[in-house]
């Protein structure tokens, strides 16, 4: 049975105070579990329907039924194990490569799927703003589809961090006025910043950015919403990549 005390601890988990106090997240399913597993991150409980699908020590591991399961579950249909593990160490970053940057992006469903872009794209150190959505939120981490375990990441003052590195590494920014990007010449080792859903680029961001680029739109209609956050990192992503 999953204990009350286990259950006020992963109810807890859901914000980012308790995450933070803590030192701990929430994983649920069974790819995305395996997935932080074999990544080597520090198991704390889980909590499974079946013992048999994980091989971990028993200390660790609570065999439940489904209704136990969905009362734990932070999923309207509960994924066959939930997981608490424990945050890891952010590591160093380092400037030989591309970096992408956000500024205050707020949706976890965006924030998941740029990190999985991030490891498709082979970002290595993805940078967020202290207002940018917690990277360890039970949404973020069910889409990042185990791809959290392959990015740096990394939350900072992003007008200091991006002060600190102008003449260091180019600044680009995503803007809807800005260059073509397919006009740019793009380098290998640069800093890309995408900005928040509904805002874009913050103004005290904005004054450091030496490089503003857009995705040019093609189709006639005035009418036509600016792309979603994601939509835009893998464009832009697949662009610096190719050149």
């Amino acid at each position: 049975m999953v204990s009350k005390n286990q259950k006020k601890l992963i109810k807890s988990l859901y914000q980012k105070k308790y995450r933070k106090q803590h030192g701990l997240f929430v994983a649920e399913g069974k790819k995305v579990i395996k997935e932080l597993l074999e990544a080597g991150m520090k198991l704390h409980s889980l909590f499974t329907l079946d013992p048999n699908i994980f091989d971990i020590p028993t200390s660790c591991e609570y065999e439940i039924n489904k209704e136990e399961l969905k009362q734990i579950s932070f999923l309207t249909t509960p994924q066959v194990a939930l997981a608490i593990f424990y945050i890891p160490e952010t590591k160093k970053v380092t400037l030989d490569h591309l970096i992408l940057a956000l500024d205050d992006v707020r949706d976890p469903g965006n924030l998941g799927t740029i990190i999985r872009l991030c490891d498709w794209f082979g970002i290595k150190d993805l940078i967020c703003s202290d207002q940018t959505v917690d990277c360890y939120n039970p949404k973020v981490i069910q889409a990042t589809m185990g791809s959290i375990t392959r990015v740096n990441i990394s939350y900072v003052d992003l007008k200091e961090f991006l002060t600190d590195k102008v003449g260091v590494l180019k600044v680009f920014g995503t803007f809807m006025d800005g260059n073509s990007i397919y006009a740019e010449e793009l380098p290998e080792q640069a800093i890309v910043i995408m900005g928040n859903e509904a805002n874009g680029i913050s103004k005290d961001i904005q004054d450091i950015i030496e490089h503003q680029i857009t995705i040019p739109q093609f189709g006639a209609s005035k009418e036509t919403e600016s792309l979603n956050v994601a939509t835009a990192t893998a464009i832009v992503l697949n662009e610096f990549r190719r050149s």
